[in-house]
This record gives structure tokens, C-alpha cells and sequence, in this order.
């Protein structure tokens, strides 16, 4: 089976070649297949960065920053004190065919209500398709924020809020809120396969959906039409590549141009490499060890603060992340406001761990699960290796550790459904704002299915997030923010990893690209030198 896995990389790779020679395309090492390609039913950078070239949103981060800007709405005016948000809608925008579906009519309005009211209405048509799952929507607390959505006209869409919100537009031009195409929707319920909507996916992006070759290739043509930031390329192909030490020899040999998240071990060759440009800039993420706050004896506060002081962080950090991470001890990173410096670090001391273990009437040799992460991602470069000098420290403490781990989307989904014991995960934000990391720990995502993967709910913190959330004066959010931190502190939900630099590696004739600050890759705007 093996082999023949090899034989079709071959292959992929051959015809990578092959097209590169007839047109200019685009080939970005990814690190892993999509779940799907509807961004409303998905929480993973994969499945987004897979998925993002097909659509827009109503307003967009402009590219390489977490600045909100016009998207297929070209203005909006808020009103009614913050609660009222009319979207101008943009004309002319043309919507992406298949080979099955071709659009008889532009972007309208009728696409903004099916793809919010999808995520939103029970008895929505299509709200159960494909799981009916809409995590990000949920987590977010939409439903509870939105009080109505409505078609005032063909172009203007009236949203309506039960209270001020100061991240919403940031939240709108999060993946999450895609816009997709109504009549698409329509065509294929009609036709009896409506599951295919979140398999081949039409847009109004700068890219059109050609096809996908499961854990092998996706591939998309430019759409010469788009609106926006004009594709320089004529195919964007993504040639799904999990190892990283694969992506680095197809990065040297031309059989991509772009890679992510190479090994910390390869960047200083890579950097010498004059036919390879490294960028990098400080990661807007966190990495952390969850404990399942919900299963004894994480269900301790005491034990929880005691396994936060029997990791030796300072370890992983110096031999994995090799000078690319910095010890992490609060959720968000300190480039982000409101990070406080004055919260206190858990120290590495294996001895008074072992004692409040035994105070908390923990009986030890104590038997856990570890789940690692099976997939390279900024914030962490090898969840096993973490894993395993993690499993030693803890034998030191009378834990024995066995490690699990599963297929990124299976991992995915057992961590929110509060399957293991303990398990490694992280966070690169999304839109730029405080909000969407501390969201990760309030109330409404600490559901089955949530993103809060510990199953903590704090009353006291979840009142200050959602608080945070009305306020438009920022340094009153951050009093809040800093507040909240010396509670999860001491609560210790989870234990602080690490905060990442993030590395990105391209062929040097690659021109254009913006590293974001969200972990986004785009490549409208971006091409390849002759």
C-alpha cells in the first residue's frame, strides 16, 4: 500500500511539472487534506487555507494584515448605538461555475441570508446537511447575539444586534462567515445531492474550484473576473505533503513553490539556500496541554496546578522549537493588547508537584492519556516529540502517560467532544482581536463539540468575556482581558506551552506574498517570476 502511495506522489509530482511547463501555476506545499470545503462547518487552518481561495466574506482582512476592509459589501453604516449594521452590497460580482452548475444571476442578497441563516435556523434547508455542525458560529455566541438578519433589497442586507459588539466586523471576515452561493444550494437540493455543496465549492473568489484528488492535490484555475486583488497566476494547486521534510525536498527540486511550517532543524540551510527566500514574524498563536476539566482528577483545581509544574518547558522549548518559541504563560501572545506581563509563570518543580498531587489525595502511580498532536502546525513542530520528553517528566512524578493520537480532522473532533484525559492543542488567531483567543475558554464553547477544549466554565470569567464584548473604550476591555488571565491563572485549566515565530519558506521566484498575522495563506496578488 505503501508503495503505491509513492507511485501516486510520483505521479502528482510529474503532473505538477507538467502543468507548471504549459501555464503559470502556483504550487503550495500544504500540510494536510481538507475536511471539506465550506469554511462554516470546519475549525481547522487546513481545511480554511484548502478552502479560502473560492469565496469572500462580506468584509475581508486586507491581505498580510488583521485590518477590516470592504469585501462584497463595499460600505456599511452602523447605527441604533452599535446594534444596527447595514451592508451595501457589491454589484457585478460574478459567481465561480462547475462543470455541473453554471450561476444565471450576480451575488446578491439571497447569498448573504442563506449562508448566515444556514449556520443560524434550524430549519434552514441545509442546516443539517454534512453533520449540520457549525462550531465557529456557536462558540462565538451568535445565536444569542444576532437578533435578526434581513433583505431590505437585492444589495442591502440589515443585520440587527441584541447588544453593541466591537469585534463583529472582525468576526465577519472570519472564514466562518463565508458567502456562498444560494442558487447553487438550490440546484443541488433539487437534484437530490445537496451534500455535494460542501465538496465542490462555488464562490465569488479569485480562484475556481477545479478539482481534488483526496490527501494528493487540489487545484484551482484564477478567475480572471474576480473583483478584488487580481490573480497574477493562471492555476493555484495545492499539493497536500503532511512531512515536512518531503515539502522541503520538493520546495528545493521546483515541485512547489511555497511551503509551511518547515522544521526548525532545516531553516538555518534553508536560509543559506540563495534559490530559497525564509520569511518569518512573530506568531499570533499559543500552543497548550488541555486537561479534561470534566474527569477526575483534572476536575481539581490543585491538580491542575500541579501538572502545570511538572512539565519542564524550558526543554521542549530549547531542543524542539530550537529558538523559534517562547515560553508561553497566558492564552494570548504578548504582542496582542491587553496581555498581562504581571500574571505569574508556573515554575518546573517536579518536587512540590509530586506534594500537592498527594495533598489533592491523588494516588500515584496515576495512569493518563496524552493525546499529541499528528500534524505539524505553527505553534507546534512535533507534537510526538513533545509528547515523549513530556511522558518523561511525568514518570518522574509517579504519572504514567500512554500517547494516543489520531488523524488531524478524527483528533479534531474527539478533543471537542471531551474524549481525552489530557491532550496537546493550540490556537493561531483568527481576526487580530483578544476576544478570539479568550473565547477558547468561555462558557459557550465549552460544549460537546466546543472549541474550549478543557470543558471550563468560569462564571466570573464568562461575565467579563461577554462584557468585554459591548465596550468600545479599549482600555476598559483590557482591564477586563488582564483580569481574566489572573483567574485562568489560577485556575489552571490547561498548561501554557509556548507562543511560536512563524517560518515560512518559497522559491525565490515567488513575488507578492504576504505573510499574515492570522496564519491565512493567499495568493491572489502573488506570482511567480520568469
Amino acid at each position: 500500500m505503501k508503495s503505491s502511495k509513492i507511485a501516486m506522489c510520483g505521479f502528482t509530482a510529474a503532473l505538477l511539472v507538467s502543468t507548471a511547463a504549459s501555464a503559470k501555476t502556483l504550487v503550495y506545499c500544504s500540510e494536510g487534506s481538507p475536511e471539506n470545503f465550506t469554511p462554516a462547518i470546519n475549525d481547522t487552518g487546513t481545511s480554511f487555507d484548502a478552502a479560502r481561495p473560492a469565496y469572500d466574506q462580506l468584509v475581508e482582512f486586507k491581505r498580510g494584515t488583521t485590518e477590516v476592509g470592504p469585501g462584497l459589501a463595499e460600505r456599511w453604516d452602523v447605527t441604533d448605538g452599535g446594534k444596527t449594521i447595514a451592508f451595501h452590497l457589491r454589484k457585478g460580482v460574478k459567481f465561480n461555475a462547475t462543470k455541473d452548475f453554471v450561476p444565471t444571476r450576480d451575488f446578491n442578497a439571497d447569498d448573504v441570508l442563506f449562508s448566515i441563516n444556514r449556520q443560524w435556523k434550524p430549519d434552514h434547508p441545509y442546516h443539517k446537511i454534512s453533520g449540520g455542525k457549525y462550531d465557529y458560529f456557536n462558540d462565538m455566541d451568535m445565536p444569542n447575539l444576532l437578533d435578526s438578519i434581513e433583505k431590505k433589497d437585492d444589495y442591502t442586507i440589515v443585520m440587527k444586534l441584541k447588544e453593541p459588539n466591537i469585534t463583529i466586523l472582525a468576526d465577519l471576515a472570519m472564514d466562518f462567515a463565508t458567502i456562498q452561493s444560494a442558487e447553487y444550494a438550490d440546484y443541488l437540493m433539487k437534484k437530490g445531492t445537496p451534500e455535494q455543496f460542501d465538496q465542490i465549492p462555488v464562490g465569488t473568489g479569485p480562484f475556481a474550484f477545479v478539482a481534488y484528488q483526496k490527501d494528493a492535490v487540489i487545484r484551482y484555475r484564477a478567475n480572471k473576473n474576480y473583483w478584488g486583488e487580481k490573480p497574477l497566476v493562471d492555476d493555484l494547486v495545492f499539493a497536500i505533503t503532511p512531512d515536512p521534510t518531503a515539502r522541503y525536498a520538493k520546495l528545493k527540486t521546483g515541485e512547489c513553490h511555497f511551503m509551511i511550517a518547515p522544521r526548525p532543524a532545516d531553516l538555518p540551510e534553508m536560509q543559506k539556500d540563495p534559490t530559497l527566500k525564509v520569511i518569518s514574524q512573530p506568531g499570533l498563536n499559543v500552543a497548550y496541554w488541555a486537561f479534561n476539566n470534566l474527569k477526575p482528577p483534572f476536575d481539581k483545581k490543585e491538580v491542575r496546578q500541579a501538572f502545570n509544574m511538572a512539565i519542564d518547558r524550558d526543554a521542549i522549548i530549547r531542543d524542539v522549537y530550537l529558538g523559534a518559541g517562547t515560553k508561553a504563560k497566558n492564552l494570548i501572545p504578548p504582542t496582542l493588547w491587553s496581555y498581562n506581563d504581571k500574571v505569574p509563570d508556573y515554575p518546573y518543580d517536579p518536587e512540590k508537584a509530586k506534594a500537592m498531587l498527594a495533598e489533592a489525595g491523588v494516588k500515584t502511580p496515576l495512569d493518563i492519556d496524552l493525546w499529541y498532536q499528528p500534524v505539524q502546525r505553527p505553534y507546534n513542530p512535533n507534537g510526538k516529540r513533545i509528547a515523549e520528553m513530556m511522558q518523561a517528566d511525568l514518570a518522574k512524578i509517579g504519572v504514567n502517560a500512554k500517547l494516543v493520537t489520531y488523524e488531524w480532522g478524527e483528533y479534531r473532533k474527539r478533543l471537542q467532544d471531551g474524549e481525552p484525559i489530557t491532550a496537546q492543542m493550540g490556537w493561531t488567531g483568527d481576526n487580530g482581536d483578544p476576544d478570539n483567543f479568550f473565547f477558547l475558554r468561555g462558557c459557550a464553547a465549552a460544549r460537546i463539540g466546543g472549541q474550549n477544549i478543557p470543558k471550563w466554565c468560569n462564571k466570573e470569567y464568562d461575565e467579563m468575556l461577554v462584557k468585554a464584548r459591548t465596550l468600545s473604550d479599549q482600555n476598559e476591555r483590557a482591564k477586563l482581558y488582564q483580569k481574566m488571565q489572573e483567574i485562568e491563572h489560577e485556575e489552571a485549566p490547561d498548561m501554557k506551552l509556548a507562543h511560536s515565530i512563524v517560518y515560512e519558506t518559497m522559491r525565490a521566484e515567488v513575488s507578492g506574498f504576504k505573510q499574515s498575522p492570522l496564519g491565512r495563506h493567499e495568493f491572489q496578488g502573488v506570482d511567480l517570476k520568469q
